[in-house]
């Protein structure tokens, strides 16, 4: 037996990426490990997430250690104290809260510290939940008061009404016979006096007479805090205090939450009592007035503005206990005792700038804290992309497909340009893409404004802005203008005579003469019988035109994909995939683009149908209407490569990784081992090869591709539909409405109808035309896109993606917001 050999190569160290890719890859990752000193670990990361992108890993997350929970309890009760500070004072009329200017506060925190923000928040805390707890006694005993004094006004006015003045009691004492009458008052609310009179009649059974009068002014509610109209009631009936009757009085009167007060003996007794109220009334409201101002003067405390460019106090403290809760949540991440270490991702570009940041913390804090650098680069890194403004809505819509692998091609860059443009595809009117237009430039001209209070809206205004300007473009093309054609350059046909032909009034031949309608549609087609017919044969051919464009780009970005991994993946994927991808497609869907082309700008005598020359080129037959010299030489030639790329994708891919994967196995056992780039042996074999499962993908794959290529290409067809149906609908709310309106003799009668149709016309069109209908072409574009764009190259090889999401201020507290 020979002795085992064993190989070792020395590491691999490839050339220097470019630390900045921009939008169309993503930013070159570094990865490390950040050491932080236990004691000041909360101000370094604050610094870092003032001027740094860091991602750190959660260290603890098999443990489930979380060393800074306490910390965390905290943050949430002073959460809670905010909110309940926030609702106090946003039920409080005239008062409103300067929120979310994230910038200034991020200037202007740092005199703030946790204990010192959360004793005044507890402080306030008490001091608001005493005032509530006093004010709501206080309304309560002045709510009795008032409804007892009406009570004894009722009582008064009953007992001056009995014959021989007011001095004896209303069947109060035992009468001569001993028998008992008895009184329960009180007071009940008017919606209730129905119910509880009923209720009353009945449980007594009639053994009950009960006298209701109205109380002049809305009293306030004590078990729902509101003020309410209510009544005053009593109850007469036979018996003593201590009778059963009176018992059943009573039950029914908690039953419904009614207040019941005394009945006064006598007039006088009534009288003495309503002086006695009135003064007890009065100190009342001095006292609640005296809370008020107190509970005023504190919510003024809380919702002044600090800075002229700031927030409210109560704002900095919300936005800086979100800023706590996350620094403490992020501090959760690390372990260590006397250190804290985690892993971080960063952007290579920014290493010097973290090491910067940590060296003057350190000097400021007289600690120590670092960033060792993995040399090896880390496995898996995450997917950073920068945006902006301007492409921030776009990237979003990218990445709600799915994130792309680590430096895949980012397709964000064409999105920016084609989104819009297919939208304004669909969408083409010069009216109504100016609505659209005009609105974005409002959301930029407050931009400042919607910022904070509607960010979904700020983000996506330069998408709108774009989709707008499309939208008008392609209305120009279409010429449509709210249903209505716009004659801008004059017509260059001619009617003839007084029938409904048209000849050409320039040159058809292309022989010098005088060129066709400068700028789309010409104005003469509008409105003839054959519109349609041409309108939608242009409108089709452009749509597949476009889809055809589209998907050569995807394609592209594959190749681009292919090249950029070749040291990694070899060439398999650019020569098994992408080539004979590009040949299927361009060899049929390509070539029929082509004829398009060729058809439209070609003067023919008796220009052939294209559909009967694709399906004889898909027959192999020979067509009887050519369209140009030496097409029967081509057409089996490009059929015979559309025929060729299938088996081309199928077939050599899954052998070559066999044959691979063999040759690797072999050298095992050889006893070679290859120590690779970052010392893994494994980087690229971290699952067992399985050839079934390879070819079976690689089967799907083809399916897919082929099959979705042909179907794809129809999908691009909505871009047709989607206009049709835009234009159509435009054309018949404006002939249902104005039209109809302008149609008449004149006068006072038709200029109101006119008007009523204005507003019936200007109804319908914002409602469908631009509510629905842009939300119906926006959503057909996203999938155009996301389906027949994206998946010609995104993810090729099936493995998602996962996004930076750095510790920083400004995105942790905006989410939180």
């Amino acid at each position: 037996l020979k002795r085992p050999c064993f190989l070792v190569l020395p590491p691999v160290v490839r050339g220097r990426e470019r630390a900045t890719m921009g939008v169309l890859r993503s930013e070159t990752m570094g990865h490390g490990t950040l050491v932080l000193p236990v004691e000041s670990a909360r101000n370094f990361l604050d610094q870092l997430g003032h001027h740094c992108n860091v991602q750190v890993e959660d260290m603890n997350h098999a443990t489930l250690s979380r060393p800074y929970r306490r910390y965390i309890q905290r943050l949430d009760e002073m959460d809670r104290i905010v909110r309940f500070l926030s609702e106090s004072v946003a039920a409080t009329p005239g008062y409103s809260i300067t929120r979310n200017r994230l910038d200034d506060f991020l200037a202007n925190e740092s005199d703030m510290t946790l204990d010192g923000v959360e004793e005044t928040l507890g402080k306030l805390y008490r001091q608001f939940v005493d005032f509530k707890a006093n004010n709501d006694a206080l309304a309560e005993q002045e709510t009795a008061a008032v409804e007892e004094k009406f009570v004894n006004e009722t009582a008064e006015k009953a007992l001056g009404q009995l014959a021989g003045g007011a001095s004896e009691a209303l069947l109060g004492d035992r009468l001569d016979d001993g028998m008992v009458f008895s009184k329960v008052a009180g007071v009940v609310t008017r919606t209730d006096q129905e119910r509880f009179a009923r209720t009353l009649f009945r449980a007594t059974r009639g053994n009950t007479f009960t006298h209701f009068e109205e109380i002049p002014e809305a009293v306030r509610d004590a078990r729902t805090g509101k003020v309410a109209a209510k009544s005053v009631f009593v109850v007469y009936f036979q018996g003593a205090t201590s009778s059963a009757m009176y018992e059943k009085v009573n039950r029914i009167c908690q039953a419904f939450g009614v207040s019941t007060y005394a009945w006064p003996a006598t007039q006088g007794a009534a009288r003495e009592r309503i002086e006695t109220l009135k003064t007890d009334i009065g100190d009342k409201k001095k006292t609640l007035e005296s809370f008020e101002a107190l509970f005023k003067s504190e919510l003024d405390y809380m919702v002044e503005k600090l800075r002229e460019t700031g927030n409210s106090r109560l704002e900095e403290w919300r936005l800086f206990v979100l800023k706590e809760k996350a620094l403490y949540a992020t501090m959760n991440m690390f372990e260590g005792g006397i250190t804290l270490r985690a892993n971080v991702w960063f952007p290579e570009e920014e290493t010097a700038s973290i090491k910067q940041v940590l060296a003057d913390e350190s000097r400021r804090r007289g600690a120590s804290a670092m960033l060792i650098v993995d040399q090896s680069g880390g496995k898996h890194p995450p997917t950073y992309i920068k945006r902006n403004d301007y492409t921030w809505a776009f990237q979003e819509l990218v990445e709600t497909y799915g994130v792309a692998v680590y430096k895949e091609a980012n397709p964000a860059l064409f999105t920016v340009v084609t989104f819009p443009f297919i939208f304004g595809v669909m969408y083409g009117d010069v009216g109504h893409g100016s609505c659209l237009f005009i609105a974005a430039c409002l959301m930029l001209y407050h931009s400042d404004t919607l910022k904070y209070s509607q960010p979904a809206m700020y983000k996506a205004r330069f998408l709108f802005l774009l989709m707008g300007f499309f939208a008008i473009y392609n209305g120009f093309i279409y010429n449509d203008f709210f249903g209505i054609g716009l004659n801008v350059f004059g017509s260059r046909w001619k009617q003839i005579g007084d029938t409904q032909y048209y000849e050409a009034d320039y040159d058809i031949s292309n022989n010098g003469g005088t060129g066709p309608y400068p700028f789309g549609l010409d104005p003469a087609w509008i409105g003839v019988s054959n519109e349609l017919l041409f309108v939608n044969s242009f409108k089709m051919k452009v749509s597949v035109i476009l889809g055809v464009l589209q998907m050569l780009v995807g394609l592209m970005f594959r190749f681009s994909n292919a090249f950029y991994h070749i040291k990694t993946h070899g060439w398999i994927d650019l020569v098994c995939e992408c080539i004979p991808m590009l040949i299927f497609m361009v060899s049929f869907f390509g070539y029929m683009d082509y004829m398009i082309l060729y058809k439209w700008v070609t003067p023919m005598d008796q220009p052939p149908m294209l559909i009967n020359t694709l399906i004889c080129m898909g027959l192999g037959q020979k067509d009887p209407m050519p369209l140009y010299d030496g097409q029967s030489a081509v057409q089996p030639k490009l059929m015979i490569l559309t025929a060729l790329a299938v088996p081309w994708i199928l077939i050599p891919k899954p052998i070559i990784l066999y044959l691979k994967h063999k040759a690797s196995k072999g050298k095992q056992a050889e006893g070679y081992v290859a120590i690779e780039e970052g010392g893994a042996a494994d980087a690229h074999h971290e699952e067992e090869f399985e050839v079934g499962e390879v070819v079976i993908h690689q089967l799907i794959e083809t399916i897919e591709y082929v099959l979705g290529t042909v179907s794809h290409t129809a999908s691009y067809l909505r871009q047709w539909a989607l206009s049709l149906a835009h234009q159509q609908l435009s054309l018949v709310f404006l002939q249902k409405t104005l039209l109809i309106a302008f149609d008449g003799d004149g006068g006072f009668g038709q200029a109101v109808k006119v008007y009523i149709a204005f507003a019936v016309w200007a109804g319908i069109t914002a409602g469908v035309l631009l509510g629905m209908d842009v939300l119906e072409c926006f959503l057909h574009t996203l999938r155009l896109h996301w389906v027949e764009f994206q998946s010609k190259f995104y993810n090729p090889g099936g493995h998602c993606g996962y996004s930076f999401v750095p510790f920083r201020h400004t995105t942790s507290i905006a989410t939180e917001a």
